[in-house]
């Protein structure tokens, strides 16, 4: 607020106006106040109204007088303000993104940066990736690997960074998003011997949006957590259903858990061995072989294992249906443990 209070007292001396603020959800402190809801601008007689943004907060803004002169400020104000309280041209290009990512910067700094690093009207999603250890290490390999001479490295805190990667027009080399994330993952395994998990966001057809890929990419991360995941892909599209779950009250969660299973299937859940041989065929979308070498397992050990499953909780895993109610189940446990 103190900052505020001082860019505004210099933006009065330099153009010799009156202009006083208030934040749009706080207390009024002294002088003119509106008291009707209104976009953009307004006026009660007396003062001219608009609406502006410091930081994130939403404010009101208030001229002395009303007629042309003071709507023609109070339209160019908001992005005046902007431009003393944001100095991003100071900022290096992934200090600037990082403030993007994490919400912390205007319209108008968006816009700049955008235009600054050629990025406007380019599409885009997040990759959240979190690192065990060898972060700059980590770094390093994931922009030799960049696809694009766009792509932004950025590093978030001791342990994660997020790729921010640029979607070009006739781009066939990946599938999908979460293809260049498998691919990303396995490059760093084999050049630097490291298991990363990595977030995929939805891709946003701006850079303005990609806080919010990144957002999405974080959070699947958190669901994976919720899963105890160790490495590996996960897109936000998966966790629908934890979202789902995430949302109900925990009584009903138990209450579910308790009509749905009985001591057979609380004890296959319970056994870590069991339910890290179902989670990984899950994963792998019911593909025996490919659990086996995952695991490192026989194929007929996992299929004695499989059976037991069955045996003991009346599910078939190896069918979608079965499948589907497993994973269900397994979440509402993980969910209670939790």
């Amino acid at each position: 607020m103190k900052e505020l209070k001082k860019i505004v007292a210099e933006i009065s001396e330099k153009l010799g106006i009156t202009f006083t603020f208030y934040e749009e959800n706080g207390k009024v402190v002294d002088g003119p106040f509106c008291s009707k809801a209104f976009e953009d601008v307004t006026d009660d007689g007396n003062d001219t109204f608009f609406r502006f943004l410091f930081k994130g907060v939403p404010y009101v803004g208030a001229l002395a007088g009303v007629g042309e002169m003071q709507r023609n400020y109070a339209w160019l104000l908001p992005s005046y303000v902007e431009s003393f309280a944001e100095k991003e041209t100071e900022l290096s290009k992934t200090e600037y993104l990082k403030k993007i990512l994490l919400g912390e910067c205007s319209s108008l700094g968006v816009y700049k940066y955008a235009s600054k690093f050629s990025v406007r009207d380019a599409s885009c999603y997040a990759l959240a990736i979190r690192v065990p250890k060898m972060l700059a290490e980590t770094i390093s390999v994931i922009e030799q690997y960049g696809g694009n001479s766009l792509d932004t490295v950025v590093k978030m805190s001791e342990d994660e960074c997020v790729l921010v990667k640029y979607v070009a027009e006739k781009e066939n080399e990946y599938q999908s998003s979460v293809d260049y994330a498998e691919f990303l993952a396995q490059s760093l395994k084999e050049e630097l011997g490291i298991d990363v998990m990595i977030g995929v966001g939805p891709t946003t057809r701006e850079v303005k949006d990609v806080a919010q890929s990144y957002m999405r990419a974080v959070n699947a991360l958190r669901y994976a957590d919720t899963l105890d995941a160790v490495g590996g892909v996960y897109s936000y599209r998966e966790f629908i259903l934890v979202k789902m779950l995430e949302d109900l009250p925990e009584s009903k969660l138990s209450a579910y858990f308790s009509e749905l299973t009985d001591d057979n299937f609380r004890e296959i859940l319970e056994n870590e061995e069991m339910l890290t041989t179902a989670e990984e065929f899950l994963r792998t979308s019911l593909n025996v072989s490919e659990t086996s070498r995952n695991l490192y397992m026989h194929r007929n050990t996992l299929l004695y294992r499989l059976d037991k499953i069955e045996r003991a909780t009346g599910l078939n895993i190896r069918n979608f249906s079965d499948a589907v109610s497993f994973r269900i189940l397994m979440l509402l446990y993980r969910f209670l443990e939790k």
